[in-house]
């Protein structure tokens, strides 16, 4: 009934990455990928991550027309850092059948199998550095930049399939206007202002290759123990950095110092998909790119984006009994309508990192979106 094709030539990547406006035609909640981002993530030349997987992706035909894609990924740093056998999935779309969503998973499965792995989970795409999990709450509002967002319909698919829940993701919506910060909260901060002297600073724009490396020393201190967490190479983090530091405002890259020394990391990016959104054909030429600028820079930027996401926060495991995580949303709070943005959405949060998700519910948020990462022991 189906025909499979492994993704090779530039025809068929061009219909891998065409294949989602199928999907997700008249969807006003979808916000269309940049072509040329998804082509970058899967350049096996130009994406560092490939130095240490590979990947088989692959396309679903039906009488010649494309009706699903999917993508295996083997990482072996995963594997030997969590000691597993993992066969991923990600970058899944099909249309609402059950058979076909089988036989797409089927596949990767059984690739996986050959090269003696002996769990599926996903969706990563390719990993949890990039974006990750399935939308399985919060259909009633675009996704924020790198998150992901897919039809109701496809939990139900996967979890025919026998998939199970492996880990949620959660998604905080934080506004300034019903946000609370207590009075212990506050005094806590003091405290450590005086005592601890806590300071933080934005990012140095003028000396960004060298900010970034002092992140990423953050960065793989501060995640070492966290659930799915991959530590990344130079070359992982600087093709990252590169690709954001088009949009980052350098005002909500912060870096906590203690005594001097650098402690912990926060970066809030604009949701640049309030933008891309009025990109519909996830083209920048000939004239998207001119929609995009319209849309993000100067005094148009405000009219558009009024959200940011807290993309990520962390803390080396030295500096963790000072409680200086929740610092970095009361900066947040002072910083962000002033900047422009008096909305925001923190995520993702592990819904096993109490800490973190109790001090935003001690703020008055909620999560308001839920993206679940499935698993499935390979017989």
């Amino acid at each position: 009934m189906y025909q499979f094709k492994q993704v090779e030539s530039k025809k068929d990547w061009k219909e891998f990455i065409e294949f989602p406006w199928s999907i997700y035609k008249g969807d006003p909640n979808w916000v269309p990928p940049l072509r040329i981002a998804v082509r970058d993530v899967l350049d096996i030349n130009k994406n560092p991550f490939f130095k240490h997987a590979f990947m088989h992706p692959l396309l679903a035909l039906k009488d010649g027309k494309c009706v699903g894609r999917i993508v295996g990924v083997i990482d072996e740093s995963h594997n030997q850092v969590h000691n597993e056998k993992i066969v991923f999935f990600g970058f899944y779309e099909s249309i609402n059948d059950q058979t076909l969503a089988n036989e797409l998973l089927d596949a990767v499965a059984k690739w996986g199998k050959s090269k003696g792995m002996t769990v599926l989970r996903g969706p990563m795409s390719p990993s949890t550095n990039h974006e990750c999990g399935l939308l399985v709450k919060g259909f009633d509002d675009p996704p924020a930049v790198m998150m992901t967002y897919n039809p109701p319909y496809y939990a139900e698919l996967f979890e025919k399939y026998g998939l199970t829940k492996s880990m949620d993701l959660l998604a905080y919506e934080v506004d300034h206007s019903t946000a609370k910060l207590s009075e212990k909260l506050l005094a806590h901060a003091e405290r450590l202002r005086k005592g601890a002297s806590v300071t933080f600073r934005p990012v140095n724009m003028k000396n960004f290759q060298q900010e970034v490396d002092t992140l990423l020393e953050i960065y793989n201190d501060a995640w070492e123990k966290n659930w799915g967490f991959v530590p990344m190479s130079r070359d992982e983090f600087q093709h990252m950095a590169k690709d954001m530091k088009a949009i980052v405002d350098p005002e909500l890259l912060l870096i906590a110092y203690v005594r001097g020394e650098p402690a912990g990391f926060a970066l809030a990016l604009p949701d640049v998909n309030q933008a891309i959104h009025k990109i519909k054909d996830g083209k920048l030429f000939p004239t998207g790119l001119l929609k995009l600028l319209w849309h993000t820079k100067g005094p148009f930027r405000k009219k558009t984006i009024n959200r940011c996401r807290i993309i990520t926060l962390g803390i080396k495991q030295s500096y963790r009994e000072l409680g200086i995580g929740p610092l970095f949303y009361t900066e947040y709070y002072r910083k962000g309508p002033a900047l422009g943005y008096p909305r925001g959405e923190a995520s993702w949060i592990l819904e096993s990192n109490k800490p973190m998700n109790k001090a935003l519910e001690n703020m008055g948020s909620r999560p308001n979106k839920t993206y679940r990462i499935y698993d499935r022991p390979l017989a």
